[in-house]
């Protein structure tokens, strides 16, 4: 008896090798999942504007990239002593509008450069609710604690995302048409919404991302969202806060987008450097054993011929100065 109904996704005709360059750009979701490409060495740029949950906020960000375009003036801020600025994450800050202004700038320009470099864009929408300053300065990325009757709420239609996306693709064909851009959609719930309109939130999103697909042969959808609500559907698949992905649930999602989207020889390289990673967290009980320090320079040697294709200096530094210091 079948007690399951498990999602087997294709394999994309969209295939992502070890050496393919990056931009992950949205949610937190892609910062889950974008990180661990990242942490394995593949040249990721990942969330530069920090968290963007909304379509519109991110292809809005997208577009002032590609054209070098200033960031709106009137959307500066200061809070607690600091300058932020409504179009992007709070991450992002400085001590003056001057010198935000700045590094914005200099964001815009690494951003642009990165994706006229990439090979994939990977953009996880995470709701369709954007919120609007009520004094006609538009949509923002990001409230910044600013108090709630400065804004208001609205939710997104099906339409302003397609115009929206469809005026940044624009751009990227002009500068960049040999780019591929997969989509996926958040599995996270937005509780503040409430359930009912958080469902609407994703459905519109889910929708657009469709027609977005079915429109364009360069854009893919991974199934992410249907992985965790379909396949694995089940409470001990999420976090304690029931919203969010439990570990094991982003690693099956992690699999599957393996499976879909990776070569076979960038799969190799991640169970590779899956097994330089556990070497360089042993911790044995007697580090200035024999056993110990030959299994360190037996890694060191792994990681120098790494070194030959890919940026392990870190690594190197920690294993030789373990060895320096035992022996």
């Amino acid at each position: 008896m079948q007690f399951r109904t498990e999602l087997k996704p294709e394999k994309s005709s969209f295939q992502i090798s070890e050496s393919s360059p990056q931009l992950w750009l949205g949610s937190c979701f892609a910062s889950s999942m974008g990180s661990r490409l990242l942490e394995a060495k593949f040249p990721v740029m990942l969330n530069p504007f920090g968290v963007i949950f909304n379509p519109l906020s991110l292809f809005r960000l997208l577009h002032k990239s590609l054209y070098q375009a200033a960031p709106a003036k009137e959307k500066f801020l200061t809070h607690e002593n600091l300058c932020y600025h409504f179009d992007y994450h709070s991450q992002i800050s400085a001590n003056s509008e001057e010198k935000l202004q700045q590094y914005l700038m200099h964001l815009h320009s690494q951003v642009r450069a990165s994706l006229l470099n990439s090979q994939y864009l990977v953009i996880t929408f995470g709701t369709a609710y954007v919120y609007h300053l009520k004094d006609s300065r538009g949509p923002v990325a990001n409230c910044h604690k600013q108090p709630s009757k400065l804004f208001e709420k609205k939710l997104l239609s099906i339409e302003e995302i397609l115009e929206a996306f469809s005026e940044v693709y624009a751009l990227i064909q002009q500068q960049h048409p040999a780019l591929k851009i997969i989509l996926t959609l958040s599995p996270i719930r937005h509780l503040k919404d409430t359930l009912p309109l958080n469902a609407v939130s994703k459905a519109t999103l889910r929708l657009a991302a469709h027609q977005i697909c079915t429109a364009y042969n360069s854009v893919s959808y991974f199934p992410a969202y249907e992985l965790l609500l379909d396949d694995l559907r089940d409470y001990r698949f999420y976090g304690s806060d029931m919203l969010h992905p439990s570990p094991q649930a982003e690693a099956y999602i992690w699999e599957k987008f393996q499976e879909v989207h990776l070569t076979d020889t960038a799969q190799d390289w991640l169970k590779e450097w899956s097994e330089i990673r556990s070497a360089l967290a042993h911790r044995p009980f007697n580090p200035g054993s024999e056993a110990h320090q030959k299994f360190l320079k037996s890694t060191l040697q792994k990681l120098q011929e790494l070194h030959k294709k890919r940026d392990v200096s870190a690594e190197i530094a920690q294993i030789t100065s373990q060895i320096k210091t035992q022996s």
